[in-house]
């Protein structure tokens, strides 16, 4: 019977232990990182500037599993056409800081708040989010107006909650869901990054990159506290104060995704019938780096 307790207990501890063994992001793995860092109330954040220093202002929010590299080729489409480009990592994720606890608007929102602040941006800006980070971005928009001039929304978060059985388990239960979660979770990115092996992407070897976050302390654990916190939050009302308000919303989609259903389209126009949305056939969710000129051909003909 000890035996048996004692087994059971070394299951349970494995995957908290590969946790807690995983490389810290510290200085020494930031030797490598482009761009630069500032350190803020959460702590250390990795930031980088791209494009002509006096051009229109671009600020980029990445999405749950992809850190600011996701915009490689964005930001240099933009940077091209005139516009001064802000990427950022968010915490948990990319060379920024692995902060414990909840993940939801509140903490991005002070995270977004205090770079745009150590920068010195007082003027209104193009908000752009993927993923996660349109959820956010939208968010963002909806508390804090007089910031953001126009917003887009690339493949977005935020019009519904599509999630398994399993998964909903996970996020409602302490404990055993983040056991779970530790378990099972790296298969599962691994496996979604080996479908995208060989799709064209204007992010070098981007699926190495992302399976290269799976082995950093934090990221995880990061990922778990944004599906408790901001993907679970109803954004109808965000969406539906960015239509009282007039700012401007562009939503681009990719037919073929899989995360995100492209019956969020039909939802976003219940919510917000000024907002421009164009779907892009043959795009699944990695559309901003698999289909990044279309992308930016549709932004660059919407944005003002």
């Amino acid at each position: 019977m000890i035996w048996f307790a004692l087994i059971l207990l070394v299951i349970f501890a494995a995957p908290f232990v590969i946790e807690n063994r995983r490389r810290v992001m510290d200085d020494v793995a930031r030797g490598s990182a482009p761009g630069q860092f500032v350190e803020l109330s959460g702590g250390v954040t990795h930031f980088q500037w791209h494009g002509p220093a006096n051009g229109p202002l671009v600020v980029c929010v990445h999405g749950l599993t992809t850190p600011s590299f996701v915009w490689g080729g964005i930001t240099r489409g933009l940077a091209l056409s005139g516009y001064r480009v802000l990427t950022y990592d968010l915490y948990g994720r990319g060379f920024s800081s692995r902060p414990k606890g909840a993940q939801g608007r509140s903490f991005f929102f002070k995270q977004l708040n205090e770079v745009l602040d150590s920068q010195g941006i007082d003027e209104e800006f193009t908000l752009i989010g993927y993923s996660m980070g349109g959820a956010i971005a939208a968010a963002f928009a909806a508390t804090y107006p007089a910031r953001v001039h126009q917003l887009i929304l690339l493949a977005p978060a935020g019009m519904g909650i599509w999630s398994g059985k399993l998964v909903q388990f996970i996020k409602e239960t302490p404990l055993i869901g983040d056991w779970l979660f530790l378990l099972l979770s790296p298969r599962l990115l691994r496996k979604g990054l080996r479908a995208e092996v060989g799709l064209a992407s204007s992010v070098p070897d981007i699926t190495a990159l992302q399976a290269a976050e799976i082995g950093f302390k934090g990221f995880l654990p990061a990922i778990l506290a944004s599906r408790r916190g901001i993907l679970s939050e109803p954004l109808e009302a965000d969406h539906r104060e960015l239509a009282a308000r007039g700012i401007p919303v562009l939503a681009i989609w990719g037919r073929d995704d899989v995360v995100i259903p492209i019956s969020a389209v039909g939802v976003l126009a219940t919510w917000n019938r000024d907002a421009h949305q164009e779907v892009i056939d043959g795009a699944g969710h990695g559309l901003p780096y698999t289909h990044t000129d279309m992308a930016l051909q549709i932004m660059g003909d919407w944005m003002t």
